[in-house]
């Protein structure tokens, strides 16, 4: 018998076997990484893909499209040029 998840979703012999192993995944990722080091990899990761994402309400540019028009219209609203920000392999 499925349990109900929500609405008409039921958790079924197949999702519960994919959800036992990403639980599995997780608790290995955990014990092989300190959490100190795996919160910083989450971060980075949450971090480049919002970097990244296009958004709709900006005509599917990305935040730093944006701010790189914004310093190309006026560069003394700026301390430093937004160019000089993007991480590096080296940061």
């Amino acid at each position: 018998m499925a349990s109900v998840l929500h609405g008409s979703a039921r958790m079924t012999p197949c999702l519960r076997a994919e959800f036992q192993a990403s639980n599995e995944s997780t608790r290995s990722l955990a014990a092989r990484y300190d959490l100190e080091s795996l919160k910083a990899h989450v971060l980075a990761f949450v971090t480049a893909c919002n970097f990244a994402k296009h958004l709709k309400a900006q005509r599917w540019r990305t935040p730093y499209q944006i701010i790189c028009e914004a310093w190309t219209k006026d560069p003394s609203i700026f301390k430093i040029d937004p160019h000089q920000l993007i991480p590096g392999p080296h940061t």
